[in-house]
């Protein structure tokens, strides 16, 4: 995809965050809008950020495929068309796979991994019929290694990459191409709003979350940037931020020590990183006698 102006972007996950700040980036280069997300009221205060240009906001959840069906039929409606399909909506859930109830767990896949299946299902007629479109999917740097504490984030992450890699390939010798992105820390409410497993102690989700704004140091509007930098240059694969380069190089390298080695060097460097926010600074005036 060459061109953005005039072209149909369909976002979900629209309320917040990179899906927000993708709003904005696309509707600045003259895009048409169809915002979704459960949340109605973000989802309007991100429709009043992109003044004059042309949106519509749609309150979804996108993790029941009749909403998303007939969320796709009145974009139809609305639009005419469909040019470009980004499913960026997605949770997190706190807690270890023994701490998690499977209703959690599947609460979780619903959203993350069925809700990027339902945006493909259901938005791929209208993108075939376009004679450039494309489909982006957001999986994360969790959709290349597993630490602990995210078997289930994990698990739906790993599933878009599948899922996003077998369908580019089905979809080759049509106008329909797929990006699959990896995210590293993005400083988004992911981890604020996430839902916490039912048996996980409220001291284990506060040192989740710190953990997690000690690494958060990209914006989510440099995100968006590199995002359709990525859709501009036809980019199979987009990575994001520093780390991810780094997780996606040692994941190819050392494919089956690649989890505990990167689990473990995170672990390190959060410790570092609390050291030094705790040593005492010193003033740089001479003591006098």
């Amino acid at each position: 995809m060459s061109e953005i102006r005039d072209r149909v972007a369909v976002i979900t996950g629209a309320a917040s965050g990179i899906g927000r700040a993708l709003a904005r980036e696309l509707a600045s280069r003259g895009a048409q809008l169809a915002l979704a997300d459960q949340n109605s009221a973000g989802l309007e205060e991100t429709r009043k950020m992109l003044g004059s240009a042309v949106a519509r906001s749609y309150t979804v959840d996108v993790a029941n495929a009749a909403a998303v069906e007939e969320f796709a039929r009145r974009v139809q409606q609305d639009f005419g068309r469909a040019s470009l399909l980004i499913n960026n909506a997605g949770v997190a859930l706190f807690g270890t796979f023994a701490e998690l109830t499977l209703e959690e767990f599947d609460w979780l896949i619903r959203i993350n991994f069925w809700g990027t299946v339902y945006g493909c299902k259901f938005f791929l007629p209208l993108l075939l019929r376009e004679s450039d479109a494309r489909i982006v999917n957001i999986s994360s740097v969790f959709g290349l290694f597993g630490p602990p504490g995210q078997t289930a984030y994990c698990a739906s992450k790993f599933a878009v990459r599948g899922f996003s890699e077998s369908l580019r390939e089905e979809l080759r010798a049509t106008p329909v191409k797929v990006t699959c992105v990896h995210p590293a820390g993005i400083a988004t409410n992911v981890a604020v709003n996430a839902r916490v497993g039912e048996a996980t102690r409220a001291d284990e989700q506060q040192a989740a979350l710190e953990r997690f704004n000690k690494v958060a140091q990209i914006s989510p509007e440099t995100a968006a940037q590199t995002i359709i930098g990525g859709i501009l240059k036809n980019q199979d694969r987009v990575l994001i931020g520093r780390d991810a380069y780094r997780i996606d190089f040692m994941s190819r390298l050392l494919p089956a020590r690649a989890s505990k080695m990167i689990s473990s060097w995170m672990q390190k460097r959060t410790a570092n990183e609390e050291t030094a926010s705790a040593a005492p600074t010193t003033s740089g005036s001479k003591a006098t006698s």
